[in-house]
Order: structure tokens, then sequence, then C-alpha cells
């Protein structure tokens, strides 16, 4: 995939596709919200669909089988990573196969090519931004939770450096700017995400970034390097007056 050098419009000669995006739908067992109808929309106004993260409530099988059941509605692919949410249950490789199974291209560090768009997948990692982003420095518990930031930010350089697509999608779950959590209380910036995610998306050329977390957030912002993102938690308003986001890629 070519290095990043200016920012990444439609490519001319091909197909310009719609992705519907929706993050955090947080999917309870009581099952007393149904998303058969959002899918079935979306479906119709959208050539993909995009899910980054925070699918289920508690990571529990049975909150999965009830979203996998949902899906059924929709007709279209569908694209998606976990969130912390999907993870507090202990059961994650369980929530992750029963959504598979549903037909959903579930990213962890890989990428995957519809429709000549390369959709490259990771959760992400708490940390904070900018000159206030946290160091690897003093207590090993501190330093753990740098090198897992890290480690993130990384397993997204080498999904991308696997695309071969001239049109790329990033999906996280947590945010890679300060722009889209704005809204949110301060004080619980370094744990809605990391510049160092922004950092590994400037050094590519990518069409769009899309993450979830902050329900409290804003839309809208740009990586330092230009390259767009969007907070699609289904909590933040949007253009289209609806839960999900439509995006031109």
């Amino acid at each position: 995939m070519a290095e990043r050098t200016e920012d990444a419009p439609a490519m001319e000669g091909t197909a310009t596709i719609k992705v519907a995006a929706v993050g955090d739908l947080h999917v309870k067992e009581d099952a007393q919200t149904s998303y058969r109808d959002l899918f079935g929309e979306m479906s119709r106004e959208a050539d993909i669909l995009v899910l980054p993260g925070d699918l289920t409530n508690l990571g529990k099988p049975r909150e999965a089988e009830i979203l996998a059941e949902d899906l059924r509605a929709c007709s279209i692919p569908v694209v998606g990573v976990l969130g912390n949410h999907d993870y507090e249950s202990g059961a994650v490789e369980d929530v992750a196969e029963i959504l598979r199974q549903a037909g959903v291209h579930l990213l962890d560090g890989q990428t995957t090519e519809i429709e000549e768009v390369g959709f490259v997948g990771v959760k992400g990692f708490v940390g904070g931004f900018g000159s206030r982003m946290l160091g690897s420095f003093g207590e090993p518990a501190i330093k753990s939770m740098v090198a897992e930031s890290v480690s993130e930010a990384m397993r997204l350089e080498n999904a991308m450096r696997q695309v071969r697509a001239k049109r790329t999608l990033v999906i996280l779950h947590y945010a890679p700017i300060v722009e889209t959590i704005a809204g949110e209380p301060l004080e619980i910036f370094p744990f809605l995400g990391s510049s160092r995610l922004a950092e590994t998306i400037d050094r590519f050329q990518v069409s769009a970034v899309v993450h979830g977390h902050a329900h409290r957030g804003s839309y809208e912002g740009r990586t330092p390097g230009g390259a767009r993102v969007y907070n699609v938690a289904m909590h933040v308003s949007k253009p289209t007056g609806r839960p999900y986001a439509l995006l031109e890629i």
C-alpha cells in the first residue's frame, strides 16, 4: 500500500461505495431492543455495514447470539471489530465465533477487501493524546498499559501493510484523535483512545477512519495528517439524523 502523501478522495475510475457505520450497540441479554429493522434499513441505504465494537453489553455469548439473530435482517456484507465491553465476561472467543458464524468479517489486526475497498480493523486501546499521552515510565502496571497501547498501534500498522486496495477504511473501537471525543468529561480522555493510532494511520493513505466508544463525543475530525475520522457511536448525532453514519468511499 502506498504511503500517505495527501488526503484520499474517491479514486477516479472506481465506483463509489456507501458504507453504513454504527458502533456501541450494547446488545443485552434481556433483548429489549431489537436491531432487525435498523439492519434492514441500512441494507437498503448502503453497500457495506461496519460495526466498530461494543457489539454486546457484557460480552456474554447469549448477547452475541441475539445480535446474530438480528443480523439475519442484514443483506449486505458486515465488517467489524470488538470493543472493551465484548471482553467483560471473559468469553471473547465464544462471542467472536458466534459473530463469525453469523457472517461478520470480524477483524483483530487483519484486513479484508470488499468491492475494491480494503477494511483494516483493530480494537485499539487507551493512552491519551498528543503531548499528554501516557509514557512508559515508573510502575510495571503503567508500563504494561503503555505496552498494550503500543502493541495495538503496531498491529494496526502490520495489517495496513497487507492492504493492496487503493481505498482503505480503518475500523477502530478506541478513538485516534481528541476532536471526536470532545463532549466527554476531560478526566476520562486518556481512557477513550490514543494518538499512537493516529500516528500509524498518518503513515498510510487512508480514505476514512471510524470508531466508537465515546458516546458523548463529536461526529467528525481529522488526524494531524488530514485523514477523515468519524465517531459513529450510535449515541452521537450524525448528518443522517439516524443512529448510523453513511460514508461514501
